[in-house]
């Protein structure tokens, strides 16, 4: 962010206010006096006049529709692709709220607001989430049941979940978890020796992923917004 910017943001003065303070020489960044064009960094340290700065960003809440091959956290050790790489023009420090492994695609939510991130990923807090799963094999009555009662995986019974089938071949089911295990819809498939082909979160509680495009995003209305607060009070 260009610093006459951050100042401004920082409420310090307008842009152009901003503008004749550097040019004094009041300012510094890391201890360097700056200049007009200088830009500023997460971990910068800014200084006017000796006293340090910060701005205080604006919430920010974020849908985005996850593609296949990217990965859900803040950063990789290994350079993949990440969801904050697919957010182009908002300048905020964005952090996925929750996760969604590697192969699967949909619906993720990115925010600023730590405190609320916090609350939504916390266990007495879970929200509902829903995925619609295509798998190998077709999807046998007792299999269903078994979603339905709880399956042993990882030493643990799940929680019990919805399942609809989708289709007549039987291979494809939406499903509604009320937990949040680890790649826990391919595991409970698994030990069922079925295999997930794909998987695709359209939901979390009322928030819905709807047409949204893969690799896309926008910003949450009002009303999705005061959803996710209450959920997390």
């Amino acid at each position: 962010m260009r610093l006459q910017k951050y100042l401004a943001e920082c409420g310090i003065a307008s842009r152009r206010k901003a503008e004749e303070i550097i040019a004094a020489g009041r300012v510094t960044i890391n201890g360097r006096i700056a200049v007009i064009g200088d830009k500023v960094e997460i971990n910068d340290a800014v200084l006017v006049d000796g006293v340090a700065v910060a701005a205080t960003e604006k919430p920010v809440y974020i849908m985005l529709n996850k593609p296949s091959g990217v990965i859900s956290t803040a950063k990789d050790q290994f350079g993949r692709v990440s969801v904050l790489d697919l957010i182009k023009g908002v300048e905020a420090r964005l952090y996925p709220v929750g996760r969604l492994d590697f192969h699967s695609t949909g619906l993720v939510l990115l925010t600023n607001d730590g405190d609320l991130a916090y609350r939504l990923t916390h266990p007495k807090h879970h929200i509902p989430k829903t995925y619609v799963a295509r798998v190998a094999h077709p999807i046998k009555p007792e299999h269903i049941s078994g979603f339905q009662k709880g399956i042993y995986i990882d030493g643990y019974k799940t929680r019990p979940a919805k399942i609809e089938i989708l289709d007549k071949g039987q291979r494809k089911a939406e499903i509604t978890l009320f937990e949040g295990r680890n790649r826990q819809i391919r595991k409970m498939f698994a030990e069922q020796q079925n295999e997930v082909v794909s998987l695709k979160r359209v939901a979390m509680g009322d928030i819905v992923l709807g047409e949204l495009a893969s690799g896309t995003w926008r910003h949450l209305t009002a009303e999705e917004i005061l959803y996710l607060r209450g959920d997390a009070q």
